[in-house]
């Protein structure tokens, strides 16, 4: 019968590209991680890997195992992580981290309904971008997370949407785009993008890079600052560009396709561990619908 064991070296070991890199990550010696996958081998009466070679490559078998393997850890570390929160213990302290892009006035209000069901929580809250926030999940440094909707979300999350929030095109008054009107994606190739991207170099799913000249920010601030600047074109969330609109420093760029905006999905993500926790559960809650 296989084991837990077994699978975790395999999958970490088709992760990792090698058995030695799948020992140092699972902290074990590599015999232990190879005679794993090998007792898999023989459970499973067929090769899964193909060792002809420098590294191990997947045979068709592992192809075929390895989707499987996967949903059969994710629900164990479930388990485990369910386990942990029978006995409901409340931490004293959550870390509620929240992407630049979205206003904190949007959820400040709830805030106090938080506070009223659990006054002897502290509140900590953190700024960051979305790719940023689901590192900081996957470490715990936050507990909670508000972030833009990614298309691949971590195993070891939970998420559902809260709403959505408006994007649109902006450039300076002064910058030359803003005095033309670009028919085709192809003109605003032409020009520098600014874009946004994490700390460790991760660009969000719906911030594409377009224009073969980027300058990059970590947070749509700092990217508002460099568009009244001139420096370039930029997708900004409709809340943060207003007042520089209403003040005629920063326009929508004049587009022929009148909509290329993007509203982007608002998700609150949260880690297994703590998702089934009661001040998790109200603090979903009180997001649900929120935008």
């Amino acid at each position: 019968m296989f084991s837990v064991e077994q699978l975790q070296a395999f999958i970490t070991t088709v992760e990792t590209g090698s058995f030695s890199a799948a020992a140092r990550r699972l902290n074990k010696v590599q015999s232990v991680v190879s005679q794993h996958v090998i007792n898999l081998e023989v459970d499973c009466n067929i090769l899964l890997f193909d060792r002809s070679g420098r590294y191990p490559a997947l045979t068709e078998a592992g192809e075929k195992l390895l989707p499987h393997a996967q949903a059969v850890i994710d629900q164990h570390q479930r388990l485990k992580n369910s386990a942990l929160s029978l006995t409901d213990n409340t931490p004293k302290e959550i870390t509620i981290a929240l992407d630049e892009g979205i206003s904190f006035k949007l959820i400040s209000g709830i805030i106090s309904n938080l506070q009223n069901e659990f006054p002897n929580i502290t509140l900590e809250f953190l700024s960051a971008s979305s790719p940023d926030i689901i590192d900081m999940l996957k470490n715990e440094k936050a507990l909670t997370g508000i972030v833009f909707s990614e298309l691949t979300i971590p195993s070891y999350l939970d998420f559902e949407c809260i709403g959505s929030i408006k994007f649109d095109l902006y450039v300076a008054k002064s910058h030359p785009l803003a005095n033309q009107v670009c028919k085709n994606i192809d003109s605003l190739r032409l020009h520098r993008q600014l874009l946004i991207r994490s700390r460790n170099t991760q660009s969000s799913s719906f911030q594409l890079k377009l224009s073969p000249n980027v300058w990059y920010a970590d947070n749509y601030f700092l990217l508002l600052e460099l568009a009244l600047q001139g420096n370039g074109w930029c997708l900004l969330p409709n809340h943060i560009a207003n007042e520089s609109v209403e003040s005629g420093q920063l326009v929508k760029l004049p587009l022929e396709f009148e909509e290329m905006g993007w509203q982007a999905n608002v998700d609150v993500v949260q880690h297994q561990r703590h998702s089934n926790l009661a001040v998790f559960k109200v603090l979903r809650l009180l997001l649900r619908n929120l935008l």
